[in-house]
C-alpha cells in the first residue's frame, strides 16, 4: 500500500484559514484523507481573493488547499453552526485557526465539538496561543519574525532586518500541527476520549532559532545578521563573480586549503589569520575581501567547474525561474505544471504516484457532503440559498 493510502477513511474537518491550518489538513488530504473544508458562504477562505490569481482564484489558496471538498455555511447563524456539529460527528480531527475564543463564541470550540463527538482530535492553531498574554494578540508569518528575532538576524550586516521571502513560520506551524494530528490517531487505541492539540506560529519560530537559543542562553554568544554567511564557519557564504554570484560552503579547515588551491591563492591558506576555522570567523571581513577580489575576476561557469573539481561544495544563486528550469528540479518532479492545476507535491518520497484533486470551488461540495450525513433536500435548501448553490 502506498503512502498515499495511509489515512484512507479517516475525516477531517477543515475550519481554519490562510496557511497553517489549510497546509496542515492539505497534508492528510495528500495521505488519503477525506477533508472537508468549511468556508464563510460570503467569499470563504481570505487567501482565495489575494494576488496573485490564477483564473480568480489566489495562488496561496491553491497552493494548500488542493484534494479537499468545499463547503461553504454562515457559521455566525445556529442553522450553520448545527450543520457544523453535525458534520463533527462524523470527523476524525477537527482543525480551527479562529483567534482564540472565536470558535467558542460561535459555539465550535472544544467543548461543543466534543458534546458531540467524543474520540475527536481538536487541533487549534494560533499566532501566540490562548493564554493570558496571547489570546489577543494578532499574529501573521511576519508579524512572528519580528517577534522572534527572526528578522533581526536576516539581512546583509549593514542593512534593515529582513523577512524571509518563504512564509516558513506559517508552513513549518502546519507541518508541526499535521505531525501533532499524526501522532495524536496512531495513539487513539491506547486512550479515551478526546485530544486537544495547540499549534502555534510563535512556538514554530522559536523553535526556528533553536541553536542561536542555545548559543545565547548556554555560550553567551551574541549573534548577528551575518547576509548569506554563517556565524560559525568561513568562508560559508554568497560571494560575486564577474557575472553573477555563487554559493560557496567551506566549511572546515581540509575544504578551505582544497578551495585555495583551486582558487591558485595558496598564500591564504598560509595566512596565520586563516590558519583554522575559529581564526576564520574571527577575521572573516579579511577573508571576505581577499576572497572577493579573487571571484570578481571570472564568471560563475568557471568558478563552479573549478571549485566543484577540488571537491569543496559550491553552488549556483539562482532566481526562482532558474531553479525550476534546472534539470535537477525536473528530475524530483515535485513540481507539477499542469495546465488546469499547477501544484507542488509534498516531500513524501512515496507520494509522487498520488493523484492531485484541484482545489475546490467556494462550495462546490456543500450539498454533496451534506447530503452523505443525513441532511434532507429542505435542510440543504435552508442552508443553501439558491444563488450559492453548485449542483
Amino acid at each position: 500500500m502506498g503512502l498515499h493510502h495511509t489515512y484512507r477513511g479517516i475525516r477531517v474537518l477543515d475550519l481554519s484559514e490562510n496557511i497553517a491550518g489549510p497546509l496542515a489538513c492539505m497534508i492528510m488530504a495528500d495521505l488519503g484523507a477525506d477533508v472537508i473544508k468549511i468556508e464563510r458562504i460570503d467569499g470563504g477562505d481570505s487567501t482565495r481573493s489575494l494576488p496573485p490569481q490564477r483564473e480568480g482564484t489566489g495562488t496561496v489558496f491553491s497552493t494548500v488547499n488542493r484534494n479537499k471538498r468545499s463547503v461553504a455555511l454562515n457559521l455566525a447563524s445556529e442553522t450553520g453552526r448545527d450543520a457544523v456539529l453535525r458534520l463533527a460527528r462524523t470527523a476524525d480531527v477537527v482543525v480551527e485557526s479562529f483567534r482564540p475564543g472565536v470558535a467558542d463564541r460561535l459555539g465550535l470550540g472544544f467543548d461543543d465539538v466534543t458534546a458531540v463527538n467524543d474520540k475527536v482530535v481538536y487541533c487549534s492553531i494560533s499566532a501566540f496561543g490562548r493564554g493570558p498574554l496571547g489570546h489577543d494578540r494578532p499574529g501573521y508569518d511576519a508579524l512572528v519574525q519580528a517577534f522572534t528575532g527572526i528578522m533581526s538576524l536576516t539581512g546583509d550586516p549593514d542593512g534593515r532586518p529582513a523577512r524571509t521571502a518563504p512564509s516558513l513560520i506559517d508552513i513549518s506551524t502546519g507541518m508541526w500541527a499535521g505531525m501533532s494530528i499524526m501522532a495524536a490517531l496512531a495513539n487513539r487505541s491506547h486512550g479515551d476520549g478526546p485530544v486537544r492539540l495547540e499549534s502555534t506560529l510563535i512556538d514554530s519560530g522559536l523553535f526556528m532559532m533553536c541553536h542561536q537559543i542555545i548559543g545565547l542562553v548556554s555560550a553567551d554568544f551574541q549573534p548577528q545578521r551575518l547576509g548569506s554567511a554563517a556565524p560559525s564557519t568561513a568562508p560559508y557564504r554568497e560571494y560575486p563573480t564577474s557575472d553573477g554570484s555563487i554559493m560557496v560552503a567551506a566549511a572546515t579547515d581540509r575544504l578551505f586549503q582544497r578551495l585555495c588551491s583551486a582558487m591558485e591563492t595558496e598564500s591564504l591558506a598560509q595566512d596565520p589569520r586563516f590558519a583554522t576555522v575559529t581564526d576564520r570567523v574571527q577575521h572573516r571581513h579579511d577573508l571576505d575581501t581577499e576572497l572577493e577580489k579573487v571571484f570578481s575576476t571570472r564568471p560563475s561557469s568557471v568558478w563552479l567547474e573549478k571549485i566543484a573539481a577540488a571537491g569543496v561544495p559550491v553552488g549556483p544563486v539562482h532566481s526562482l525561474g532558474e531553479a525550476l528550469a534546472h534539470p535537477l528540479t525536473l528530475e524530483r518532479r515535485l513540481i507539477i505544471d499542469d495546465p488546469a492545476s499547477a501544484q507542488v507535491r509534498l516531500p513524501l518520497d512515496q507520494s509522487r504516484d498520488l493523484p492531485l484533486m484541484s482545489p475546490p470551488n467556494l462550495g462546490e461540495h456543500t450539498e454533496e457532503v451534506l447530503r452523505e450525513v443525513g441532511f434532507s433536500p429542505d435542510e440543504i435548501r435552508a442552508l443553501v440559498p439558491a444563488e450559492s448553490a453548485h449542483l
